[in-house]
Parts: C-alpha cells; sequence; structure tokens
C-alpha cells in the first residue's frame, strides 16, 4: 500500500447531526471549516440525510468515520458493509475516510462497541493485514482512532503509541488522535499522557478529536457529553506542539445543544491552536537570535 497521503489543513470541523438539520438548512454552514459524518448513517440511499449531507457538501469539506468496520474483529471483513461505505465515497468523495482500532463482532453477533484489541505482535499482523485488506478494496489510505479503553489485557507486549507507530508504517494508513480518549485511558489505566503523545511519530498524526466525558470518580467514562473539559484542552494545546496544525473536530454526540454552542466549541480549538503555534514561533525566533541580541 501506499504511503498516506499529507492532507493539507482543513481547519476546525464539527459533528454533522441531524439535531442541526433545520439550522443548517436555514443557514448554510456558517462559522465551521468542514463535518464529519458518520458513515454507516449514509449507507441507505435517499431521504433527508442525503439532502441535507449534499447540500452541505456543496460548501465545505465532508470527512466520513465509521464505528463498524471492526478491523480489529476475527469475523471476516463483511463485503455488504465494504461495498456500503464504498457507494458512500464515491458519492461524497470525502477529504478521507476513518474508523476505530477495535472489534466489535464474534461469530457473527455485533455487539455495538468499540472493544480494545491486545497489543502485541499476533494482533499486529492481523490488523496490519486487514488494513492492507480494506485500503485495498476502498482504494485509498484509510485513518484510524484510538479508542477509550477500560480493560487490558494481560497478553499485550507493546504499549499503544509502539503499535500504532507500527501499524501506520506497514500500512501507510494514518492515525485519528482522539485526544479525550489519551486523557480517559491515561486516567483509567494511570499512565502519563504526555509520555504517550510523546511516543508517537508526528508524521502519523493526520486528524485530531476533541470530546466530553464522564466522571465516575475512580474512573471516567468517553461519554461524548457536554463542552470539552480543561483537562482535555491542556492536552490539546501539548498536541499542536507536539504535532503542528491538524484538522481538529469537536464531538458532541450527547445532549446536543445549539449548533452555535458546538460552533463557539470549534472556535476555542481554534483559537488554541494559533496560541500554540504563535508560542512555538516566538521561542524559536528568540532561540534564532544572535548571543549578543538575546542578552538584556
Amino acid at each position: 500500500m501506499s504511503a498516506m497521503p499529507t492532507h493539507h489543513h482543513l481547519g476546525h470541523g464539527i459533528g454533522l447531526r441531524r439535531q442541526h438539520f433545520p439550522h443548517l438548512l436555514e443557514h448554510g454552514p456558517h462559522e465551521v471549516d468542514w463535518f464529519e459524518i458518520i458513515s454507516e448513517d449514509y449507507f441507505v440511499s435517499g431521504g433527508r440525510p442525503w439532502f441535507v449531507l449534499e447540500r452541505m457538501r456543496r460548501e465545505v469539506p465532508i470527512v466520513a468515520h465509521g464505528v463498524a468496520l471492526g478491523i480489529g474483529s476475527t469475523d471476516p471483513l463483511s463485503d455488504d458493509y465494504l461495498r456500503s461505505l464504498r457507494r458512500v465515497i464515491d458519492r461524497i468523495e470525502p477529504a478521507w475516510v476513518s474508523d476505530h482500532l477495535c472489534w466489535g463482532s464474534f461469530g457473527g453477533k455485533y455487539v455495538h462497541d468499540l472493544l480494545p484489541v491486545p497489543l502485541n505482535r499476533a494482533s499486529l499482523e492481523h490488523v496490519v493485514c486487514r488494513v492492507n485488506q480494506v485500503q485495498d478494496r476502498l482504494r485509498r489510505a484509510i485513518v484510524l482512532e484510538n479508542i477509550s479503553t477500560y480493560v487490558s489485557f494481560t497478553s499485550s507486549t507493546m504499549s499503544e503509541p509502539e503499535f500504532l507507530n507500527s501499524l501506520t508504517h506497514r500500512t501507510g494508513c494514518g492515525l485519528l488522535l482522539d485526544v479525550n480518549n489519551v486523557y480517559v485511558c491515561a486516567r483509567n489505566h494511570g499512565f502519563d499522557p504526555v509520555a504517550y503523545m510523546d511516543a508517537l511519530e508526528p508524521s502519523i498524526v493526520k486528524q485530531i478529536h476533541l470530546a466530553g466525558h464522564t466522571s465516575y470518580g475512580d474512573y471516567i467514562i468517553d461519554t461524548h457529553v457536554g463542552p470539552v473539559p480543561g483537562e482535555v484542552w491542556e492536552l490539546y494545546r501539548l498536541s499542536v506542539r507536539r504535532f503542528g496544525a491538524v484538522p481538529t473536530l469537536i464531538e458532541w454526540d450527547e445532549e446536543i445543544p445549539k449548533y452555535e454552542v458546538v460552533v463557539a466549541e470549534s472556535h476555542r480549538a481554534a483559537a488554541i491552536e494559533r496560541d500554540a503555534l504563535a508560542g512555538m514561533q516566538s521561542r524559536t525566533s528568540y532561540s534564532e537570535r544572535p548571543a549578543r541580541e538575546a542578552a538584556p
């Protein structure tokens, strides 16, 4: 498989959600750079969702984000699923196509969840093979997201960043870095989220997700509800310093507020990105000044 294409920076987007259809039909996609759709919502052709999507597609880029590919499952890849996904791709020509590094079915039974894969060499070989199959079928590289996890495997012998670095290099796929998921996993499993991001190779990160979570005291759950918490914003600021300007999406999928509220979160992400990048440039400019100029 050829190397992952370098995407230009689309800017900052939000999810295209039914709750916002009336607003979008009246006002259009103002104040956002792009939308992300849930791929499976568009497997059935026609209807109002397609009407809205095609209108938005005429004005801004679209990214297709799936939840049911099951790249880590041991069940065979679904021909019907890949055909449906290909029809969506051909119709809207998304900027890229993403899904999750997870599994969700066994023996033909689908659990409607994003379950973690063991992080070891055998699992890596399995996922590499399936990613290559999917990319060959879709005739394009895909992007995979790190998920929130609440259990770990005793059979794991690799860190997740090590697994992701190897997977992306061997297949040409990219990483959708969900910063909230990194924070959730760090809290639940007791690791350093900054060290996690430092271990990722910057070139593999093609998109970023930001979202809210719910705390239950000793653990937290990735719920995509409410505004992005302060701890996740700070981790996002660090991610910009590490990975540069990367297309960033606000996920708000539960108790979805008015369009303007979600857009305001997207604008906050853009402001943090600008501030982090400006700080990096200022430090670089200062460090490059001759010593006699830098002295007080």
